[in-house]
């Protein structure tokens, strides 16, 4: 049994990831992640074992004394920063020698070169759909087979299924904006915001166009998106209705209408709304009735 882990043979299989294990022990220690067993009380992250519990609390006393000089943000190692630091200069280091697309860490381009080798190991057993690391199957079973969300506001009460989704809402409330575009004053609470300005107002970066209409896109999530129009797979179905669409996204739009939750609030009048377009919509018709009425 222990020569299996000088082989690489991994026959011990999880049942909720599909990921695998060279030896029993190992995947005992993995499935602690699923069961919560070794949990995180200040934010939530599940870890494999009691050490790693321990290590991982550390990082949240640790005092952060490498501080960035662009955006204030600070970090426990100098790693940490140096890492951080590439999202203001653009340095992407890492390029792959298939389509010379660069990225700012290693691991981001081991999972890319996965687009290349077309290797997609990870198996839903719900829906048979294949994922190339086991993260992203994880994500895809919470979203889209889960009603569960373990993740709640402080400040409005509303739920996610992710802790990086908590955390980006949670600057809706708190107005942080993390992310400064190094050309002008602009800053952003998403990183996906400050590539997108990059590219329309400093055109820096590189557009993604798809090849059937050329149309151009900034995000390599929205050309995905895109893309399953034109192959018009539609395998999100809801079910409540059964209805089917193309994305995550869709189908938790479309699964508002068999719900009364209103996420949404107009911070004038407190009215509220399932959907972000109409309370934006409203927000501009408020405001300038609201004005109107003071003059």
């Amino acid at each position: 049994m222990h020569s299996k882990t000088h082989t690489g043979e991994n026959v011990y299989s999880c049942t909720q990831c599909e990921k695998r294990f060279s030896s029993q022990s190992g995947l005992c220690h993995h499935m602690n992640i699923h069961t919560g067993k070794y949990k995180c009380k200040e934010c939530g992250r599940c870890c494999p074992t009691r050490h790693h519990l321990a290590v991982h609390r550390r990082s949240h006393s640790a005092e952060k004394t490498f501080e960035c000089t662009v955006c204030s943000k600070r970090f426990t190692t100098s790693t940490y920063l140096v890492a951080h630091s590439r999202i203001h200069s653009g340095e992407k280091p890492y390029k792959c020698h298939v389509c010379e697309k660069a990225f700012i860490e290693s691991s981001h381009l081991h999972r890319h070169m996965k687009v290349h080798t077309g290797d997609k190991p990870y198996k839903c057993s719900l829906c048979n759909k294949s994922f190339s690391i086991s993260s992203n199957l994880q994500r895809h079973k919470r979203q889209v087979h889960s009603n569960r969300r373990p993740y709640d506001c402080p400040y409005c009460g509303k739920l996610f299924t992710e802790h990086s989704d908590l955390k980006c809402h949670v600057r809706i409330h708190t107005g942080a904006k993390p992310y400064s575009c190094r050309h002008c004053s602009d800053c952003f609470t998403r990183l996906r915001q400050l590539k997108t300005h990059l590219l329309k107002s400093h055109n820096e970066g590189t557009w993604l166009t798809c090849d059937i209409c050329q149309k151009k896109f900034s995000e390599s999530g929205n050309l995905k998106a895109h893309l399953l129009r034109h192959e018009c797979v539609k395998s999100y179905i809801c079910s409540q209705c059964q209805k089917s669409v193309c994305t995550v996204y869709e189908l938790k739009r479309h699964e508002l209408v068999h719900s009364n939750y209103k996420q949404f609030c107009c911070g004038l009048c407190g009215k509220d709304f399932k959907h972000k377009r109409y309370v934006k919509q409203h927000f501009k018709r408020c405001s300038t009735n609201l004005t109107f009425i003071n003059v």
